[in-house]
């Protein structure tokens, strides 16, 4: 599988370590940045990046995720999760990581590399590529809801109204 790595400075060291993991288990790794630690760095460009590559790649047929770092991982998620057809999940436990391929079919994850260990965060990360989502009609219905919103920005009538 090829994945797609992004961090800001606060998760390089992680980043680096998790190439190393990843390309042991047999994947491809395509690193978005950045390649040298700068205290100042803004994060939003390398993981819209990767975001866009895990798409791009998806619609090519190729078997691919994406992983996107910072200090607790939130801005990360939100900028990846600005590109259209990403689906990103911030990940703390490996029931997350898990639950974020089963239910939400997410495409990429992000991690708070303050947060855990290397340790845990390799555990995240291999549980959320070797999770495969579950297709079950009412993830399918509620993604699908998801993306005609991003696409078109249509919903479901208000039961409310």
């Amino acid at each position: 599988m090829r994945i797609h790595i992004a961090t800001d400075h606060a998760g390089l060291d992680f980043s680096t370590q998790l190439q190393e993991h990843l390309r042991t288990a047999g994947h491809e790794v395509v690193d978005h940045g950045p390649i040298e630690y700068d205290a100042l760095d803004d994060y939003p460009a390398f993981c819209i990046r990767a975001a866009q590559a895990v798409v791009a790649d998806q619609a090519a047929g190729v078997e691919t995720l994406g992983v996107v770092f910072g200090g607790s991982g939130n801005g990360e998620q939100i900028a990846a999760n600005k590109v259209e057809g990403v689906r990103a999940a911030l990940v703390w436990n490996i029931s997350t990581a898990e639950l974020a391929r089963q239910h939400n079919d997410a495409n990429v994850i992000s991690i708070g590399a303050r947060q855990h260990s290397f340790d845990e965060v390799t555990s995240f990360i291999d549980a959320f590529i070797a999770t495969p989502f579950s297709d079950e009609e009412r993830h399918v219905r509620r993604i699908a809801q998801i993306a005609d919103f991003e696409r078109d920005g249509s919903l479901l009538p208000d039961p409310r109204a």
